[in-house]
């Protein structure tokens, strides 16, 4: 599958979902190259909520113990009143972890910690990023990309993702359309600051009526600074490389007195652009994150979808089927769809001054209920009889000494088999890897893992024995019955590395 240039994929653009595809086809041994215009890493906090469902695709690739180590969760709001007043108030209430969920609550980190973390992690795999190269046109033939970059350098590659952000090149190049609106008359400074006279423990808002805000500055863990953020009216806003240490002063001592400035670092001046892609796939060059959508930073969601975008995408680049590539585009695109309608609703409360404005305990946000249900993965052969079917995510569960997750971390397929030492199985599956589960006391076979305390049969709804068929981006592909081989499609993944 190799071109001429020597490698299979060309990643444009190395924020989180680059970043997060170039390590997945790392760890696959497919051969890559990712290139990123800027000359220099993202030096802002841009993104900075990663949700549940995310922590879990980062605990796959192995990064989630080092953002943990500089994130932290969410702290509580402390919403400072025009009465002088103050009142405390939480976005979502704290959510224990269960068997089957093991990271129920967002993480706060800055993306540039984000990025470095994840850059060191592909490091650690071989790979590093191109930065200062640019792609500036491509052509496709029936089998290949043909790419000029920046540099002069012209190369070919199978696949080319477009991960380049909202402005992308590559989805300009391939005149597919970008669905949506730009809201002009709408406005907000963003910036990383540094100040004296406010504690950390809280995200401080100051609001501008009952329920929205003028004014939030938000301690960003791991670091000394604050991400403050202010809505603006009016179509005179002074550009992102206006905003001054003195301008976001005069901000701050129209709603507090005694908070002062001492430094800033990244800004930005946000305008709220809510569209998407109407294709995620043209040929043989793919799009996806902020190339494929763009979102209010409302909910925390557009980082996170980037992520999985790139997570969905990396096991069928790797596969190189095309009927299983045609997948990308229909399992993502509604899911894009459904995420940008999430944030957009919240967007709009903060501009209605709803009453519900600052919450964000909508189970929804977390992710973990998405699901590829009926989409073109889940046909075959299935039982289904309890609540998860194709589709789902594959929930975790301590098994004994082991989890449900560290069954499935790696690029492999994997199969669940509960309570059937005698199924029939794949005859051949050399990128299939199969774990028995049985409750204690039962039949089993070597090396099978003892439920001990049912928290595996609970999380899958095992009441009859069953075989689960995980993906490897840890969703179902199937749910059979003992007596019917579970079909392991596009055999060729088994080409990948653990």
């Amino acid at each position: 599958m190799f071109t001429e240039s020597g490698f299979t994929v060309l990643i444009v653009g190395a924020g989180p979902t680059g970043l997060t595809l170039a390590i997945d086809l790392a760890r696959r041994g497919v051969p890559f190259r990712i290139v990123e215009k800027s000359p220099h890493p993202c030096d802002g906090s841009r993104g900075k909520g990663i949700q549940p469902r995310t922590q879990e695709v980062f605990e796959d690739l192995g990064v989630l113990g080092r953002l943990q180590a500089f994130g932290a969760g969410y702290p509580e709001l402390l919403i400072h009143r025009p009465d002088g007043g103050t009142t405390i108030r939480r976005m979502d209430a704290p959510h224990a972890p269960t068997p089957s969920v093991p990271h129920p609550n967002a993480l706060m980190i800055p993306q540039w910690r984000t990025g470095e973390v994840l850059a060191e992690r592909l490091a650690e795999l071989g790979g590093r990023v191109e930065r200062g190269v640019e792609v500036t046109d491509f052509t496709q033939d029936g089998n290949d990309v043909h790419v000029t970059l920046g540099t002069g350098e012209r190369v070919t590659t199978r696949y080319l993702v477009g991960a380049d952000g909202g402005r992308s090149t590559v989805r300009r190049r391939l005149g597919v359309g970008f669905l949506g609106e730009t809201r002009d008359a709408e406005h907000m400074w963003i910036a990383d600051v540094r100040l004296t006279g406010l504690d950390r423990a809280h995200w401080h808002v100051w609001p501008s009526g009952a329920h929205s805000v003028r004014l939030a500055l938000c301690p960003l863990p791991g670091t000394e600074d604050f991400q403050l953020t202010a809505p603006l009216e009016g179509d005179s806003v002074a550009p992102a490389h206006d905003i001054s240490l003195a301008s976001l002063q005069e901000l701050v001592d129209e709603v507090e007195s005694g908070v002062t400035l001492t430094r800033v670092g990244w800004t930005s001046l946000f305008r709220p652009n809510i569209r998407m892609v109407d294709r995620y796939r043209v040929g043989n060059v793919f799009l996806a994150g902020d190339a494929a959508h763009v979102h209010s930073p409302a909910g925390g969601q557009g980082l996170n979808t980037g992520v999985q975008d790139a997570f969905n995408l990396g096991w069928k680049l790797a596969a190189g089927d095309d009927a299983l590539l045609d997948t990308y585009e229909a399992e993502r695109l509604p899911v894009a769809s459904g995420v940008l309608g999430i944030s957009t609703r919240l967007h709009q409360a903060h501009r209605e001054n709803a009453e519900d404005a600052l919450r964000r305990d909508d189970p929804v946000l977390r992710q973990l209920s998405l699901n590829y249900r009926g989409g073109p993965l889940t046909g075959g052969p299935g039982t289904e009889a309890g609540r998860l079917r194709a589709g789902d995510r594959a929930p975790d569960a301590p098994c004994g000494p082991t989890r449900v997750f560290d069954l499935l971390r790696g690029p492999h397929w994997t199969l669940l088999v509960f309570d059937a030492p005698d199924a029939a199985l794949p005859p051949d599956a050399p990128g299939l890897r199969v774990h028995h589960i049985v409750r204690p006391g039962a039949p089993s076979l070597p090396g099978a893992l003892v439920d001990v305390d049912g928290h595996a049969h609970d999380a899958y709804d095992v009441t009859a024995p069953a075989l689960f068929l995980v993906r490897p981006d840890n969703y179902l592909r199937s749910v059979t019955s003992p007596s019917a081989a579970p079909d392991l499609p596009l055999r060729r993944e088994a080409r990948t590395t653990a």
